[in-house]
């Protein structure tokens, strides 16, 4: 039997895959112009529509209402994924789930949560923090009306968050659920199906400056129902 030659137990010791981008170097140098606290209005939701509709018409992004929704467990651990903002007005910013799914369980047991709007081709970028409370069977039953015929087939179909054997036990789902109710039929509401509605209690808007000098203008909630403006440092 033939021992193992040092050039042998080189080749078994693994190494690091090269990376193919000098991370180090990789910046973007962003816009002259910034966010005075003269140019906020009244509200951080007046603020948010004046800057989503720009995101929405001229910002050149893929999916303007996509954010990252970020919760933690009674533990602390805490977990992201982004999903997409379906509502907002002054009671807050509203988005849709399974309530079996893994970021319901955490917000039922730890209610406040983190909303982050990652408008990078603008330079922008949304931070809301707040408690995320549900949204009533009406008005989820209304969203769902408006939902895509196949999407509300999905809402049945998928175990969100849940562990499955494959594609095809997933595609056999809905491939029931479709025969059972064909496009034109009406899909009911789920029971484990609605929405959350996140209450603000601070909404910072975070413009990108010149040398890393960014403005960061912070809302937070005062207990009068007004709110307090403050500039962080970048």
């Amino acid at each position: 039997m033939g021992g193992v030659t040092d050039r042998d137990a080189d080749s078994a010791v693994p190494t690091a895959a090269p990376v193919p981008f000098d991370l180090a170097s990789m910046r973007k140098q962003y816009r002259a112009e910034g966010l005075s606290e003269t140019e906020l209005a009244a509200t951080p939701v007046e603020q948010f529509a004046r800057w989503f509709k720009q995101a929405a018409t001229d910002g050149g992004l893929f999916e303007p209402n996509a954010m990252v929704v970020s919760t933690a467990d009674p533990e602390g651990r805490p977990s992201s994924r982004t999903v997409l903002l379906k509502h907002f007005d002054e009671q807050g910013f509203v988005f849709y789930t399974n309530y079996d799914s893994r970021k319901a369980r955490e917000l039922d047991a730890n209610p406040h949560v983190s909303l982050l709007f990652p408008w990078h081709p603008m330079a922008r970028q949304v931070v809301v923090t707040g408690v995320a409370r549900r949204t009533g069977r009406d008005e989820t039953a209304a969203y769902f009306r408006t939902r895509p015929h196949g999407s509300q087939l999905g809402a049945w179909a998928s175990v969100q968050s849940s562990v499955v054997a494959d594609r095809r036990a997933l595609d056999g789902a809905y491939a029931e659920l479709a025969a059972r109710y064909p496009e034109g039929e009406q899909v009911p509401v789920p029971p484990h199906w609605g929405g959350f509605r996140v209450v603000p209690d601070a909404v910072e808007f975070w413009q990108g400056r010149e040398n890393r000098l960014h403005d960061r203008l912070r809302y937070v909630a005062e207990g009068g129902g007004g709110w307090r403006v403050e500039r962080l440092s970048p």
